[in-house]
């Protein structure tokens, strides 16, 4: 069992360029980690769903990994990893392969999916993972790709684990639920946005962030949205929220990140627009 550190915040779940050849383009990977951090990012995201990890060989995620270390130990960043799966033993072996990354602050660990189990068996899941984990865990939470909705009691349990440091929420909305969490959250929890479009209404609640694939497009400006909202400027906060979600909307029009990569490579910011199937 790790000390968790709440997590705050914009994080950037950095996509993975690929060359014309087809292999990842490690320079431009470490040129887009820089000008996020540099854009006011507390931190990145290796091999979330943004960066296509299903797709990527176990090389090709070391790699990627190994380029974001080098980065965040460089600019004293936070490190958060993607890592698990919807069994629990070969996620506790995922876990433990972060240990060979000292820059690791955390991993983001999705809700079991596919398999659907109980709440209590989310819970003892996390329980296990939270034990056997170099790194303090990050519940990825996104019932509309697990189909395993959590409640609000369920999420204030899985946050008084040792070891769990916060939750991606990503329910498609604002809902009932993130209200009720928001409102009496475990100490030291962090509640962390995962759906783009309503980041800011989620800070206005009291969320302690993001992780936000749109901020790639606009990296200072999420992070002026998070700032406005956390010193109390409404009304820049409301301008920026409402300006930020139709960003966010376009660029989910196509599933992520194609869009995303598209406007990257248009910017000669990586040097081909490419995913890997079954995205187009």
């Amino acid at each position: 069992m790790t000390t968790r550190t709440p997590p705050h915040g914009v994080h950037i779940p950095l996509i993975t360029p690929f060359t014309a050849e087809g292999g990842i383009a490690e320079d431009a990977l470490e040129r887009l980690a820089c000008s996020m951090l540099d854009a006011g990012a507390a931190g990145l995201v290796a091999l979330g769903t943004t960066g296509e990890p299903a797709a990527l060989t176990r090389q090709e995620k070391d790699a990627v990994v190994d380029v974001c270390a080098r980065v965040c130990r460089a600019r004293g960043a936070a490190l958060t990893v993607g890592a698990g799966t919807n069994a629990t033993m070969s996620s506790a072996a995922d876990l433990a392969e972060l240990a060979r990354w000292p820059e690791a602050t955390g991993a983001l660990v999705p809700v079991p999916y596919f398999t659907r189990p109980t709440p209590e068996g989310v819970r003892a899941h996390f329980a296990e993972l939270a034990a056997r984990s170099p790194v303090p865990l990050i519940v990825y939470h996104v019932p509309y790709r697990t189909s395993r909705p959590l409640d609000a009691r369920t999420l204030r349990e899985l946050g008084e684990l040792p070891g769990v440091a916060g939750v991606k929420y990503a329910t498609g909305g604002v809902d009932q639920a993130a209200v009720e969490l928001l409102g009496d959250a475990p100490a030291g929890f962090a509640v962390l946005a995962g759906d783009d479009a309503f980041v800011s209404p989620m800070l206005a609640l009291g969320a302690a962030g993001g992780v936000l694939a749109s901020a790639h497009l606009a990296p200072e400006r999420f992070v002026e949205l998070a700032a406005a909202w956390r010193d109390g400027d409404l009304v820049r906060a409301r301008a920026l929220g409402h300006a930020l979600a139709a960003v966010s909307a376009a660029a989910f029009a196509e599933p992520n990140p194609a869009v995303i990569k598209g406007v990257l490579h248009a910017r000669g910011v990586i040097p081909t627009p490419d995913v890997r199937l079954p995205l187009l």
